[in-house]
C-alpha cells in the first residue's frame, strides 16, 4: 500500500510503499476512502506535540470500508463502512477509564500519532474504537465529522445553554459547531483571522449574527466562547468578550502560551477550561445527532499525494471548511 509517512522531527511527509497491514485480535483492516486533514496533524509535524519516537502515518478522520477482520473481531463485517477517530485505544482499567472519562486515560494511544493513521490506502484499527458512519454522508463529507465534529461537539456541550456564543477560529470544527449552535437556537459570533476571509464568508453563510477579526471585540457581551485557533493570546481576548459568569473553552490539543492578563478579566465568576480528546460516548451521541440536524460539512478533496500541500494550505489559513485526502 502507499502511505504518506512522517519519519523524523523537522521533516515533511514522504510517500512510502509498505506491506499491506494485517488485523490482529479484535482489529479490523480498513480500505481508506477519505481522511480529513486536521490541525492536530500540523501539531505533530511541527513538533508542537512530542515526536512519538517512530515513523508515523498521520490522519485521524478516517472513512473506509472493512476489508478484513482479525481473530475475535465481531462488531463489523467485511464491506461495512466505518469511521476511525483520534482516540485509538484506552487501557480500560485506570481511574479515568473506570470513571467513564476515557478521554483522559493515562495509557491512551491516538490514531495518526502513536498508531498509524489514514494518510494511506489501508489502516488497521481496534474495532472497539471505530464507529458506523451515518448513511446520509458521502465519504469525503463524513471525514471531518470524526474529529472536527467530535471534538467540536464535546467542546460545545459545556456551553450549549449559552444564548450568545463566540467561536474563535472558524475552520473545520468551527463551521460544524456553528450548525449545532444555530440548531439549538444560539446566536453565533464568529471570529476569523481578518474577518474578511473565506472563513468569514462561510460563517455568514451559516447564519452567524456577527463576523469579525479575532482582534475585534464583539458588538455585545458573549455568554460563552469556544477557541479552536491554537493562539494563546485569544484567551484574554475571549475573557474580555464574555459577560460575568461566562465560560471560555479551549478546544485544541495544543495552544501557544497564554500571556499574562489582569485578574479583572477573570473576575465575575468567568471561567476557563480545556477539552481533551473524546470518548466513544461522544462519538455515538454526535454521529446520531449530526444527520438529524442535519450538519453539512464544507469540504475540499485533495489527492493523497498532495498531503504536504494540503497541510501547508491549512497552516497558511487558505482553507474554507475542511480539506480531505482521497487515496
Amino acid at each position: 500500500m502507499r502511505a504518506m509517512v512522517f519519519e523524523k522531527p523537522g521533516s515533511v511527509l514522504v510517500p512510502v510503499d509498505r506491506p499491506d497491514p494485517s488485523p490482529g485480535p479484535g482489529e479490523i483492516l480498513v480500505a481508506v476512502a477519505a481522511c480529513g486533514v486536521c490541525r492536530t496533524d500540523l501539531h505533530v509535524l511541527d513538533g508542537e506535540l512530542p515526536f512519538p519516537g517512530h515513523p508515523v502515518v498521520p490522519g485521524h478522520e478516517v472513512i473506509g470500508r472493512v476489508a478484513a477482520v482479525g481473530p475475535g473481531a465481531t462488531r463489523f463485517r467485511v464491506g461495512d463502512r466505518v469511521g476511525i477517530p483520534w482516540l485509538g485505544f484506552t487501557c480500560g482499567s485506570c481511574a479515568f477509564c473506570r470513571a467513564g472519562r476515557e478521554n483522559l486515560c493515562e495509557r491512551a494511544r491516538f490514531t495518526g500519532y502513536h498508531l498509524d493513521g489514514g494518510y494511506a490506502e489501508s489502516i488497521v484499527a481496534d474495532e472497539r474504537f471505530s464507529f458506523p458512519v451515518p448513511a446520509a454522508y458521502a465519504d469525503v463529507e463524513a471525514a471531518p465529522l470524526l474529529c472536527a465534529g467530535l471534538i467540536g461537539f464535546r467542546s460545545w456541550k459545556p456551553v450549549r445553554e449559552a444564548r450568545r456564543l463566540g467561536i474563535y477560529g472558524f475552520g473545520a470544527a468551527g463551521h460544524i459547531v456553528a450548525q449545532l449552535a444555530r440548531h439549538a437556537g444560539q446566536e453565533v459570533f464568529a471570529f476569523t483571522r481578518s474577518g474578511k476571509d473565506a472563513s468569514a464568508d462561510l460563517a455568514r453563510a451559516l447564519g452567524a449574527s456577527w463576523v469579525g477579526a479575532s482582534t475585534e471585540p464583539p458588538p455585545e457581551p458573549l455568554d460563552a466562547a469556544l477557541i479552536f485557533a491554537p493562539a494563546g493570546e485569544l484567551v484574554p481576548a475571549a475573557l474580555r468578550a464574555v459577560t460575568p459568569g461566562g465560560k471560555v473553552v479551549c478546544a485544541g490539543i495544543y495552544m501557544s502560551d497564554i500571556p499574562s492578563f489582569p485578574y479583572s478579566n477573570l473576575w465575575g465568576e468567568r471561567s476557563v477550561r480545556s477539552i481533551a480528546n473524546l470518548t466513544r460516548a461522544d462519538g455515538d451521541e454526535f454521529l446520531a445527532l449530526a444527520p438529524r440536524i442535519p450538519v453539512r460539512t464544507e469540504v475540499e478533496p485533495r489527492p493523497l499525494a498532495q498531503a504536504n500541500e494540503a497541510l501547508a494550505d491549512l497552516r497558511g489559513g487558505r482553507v474554507r471548511g475542511a480539506l480531505v485526502l482521497v487515496p
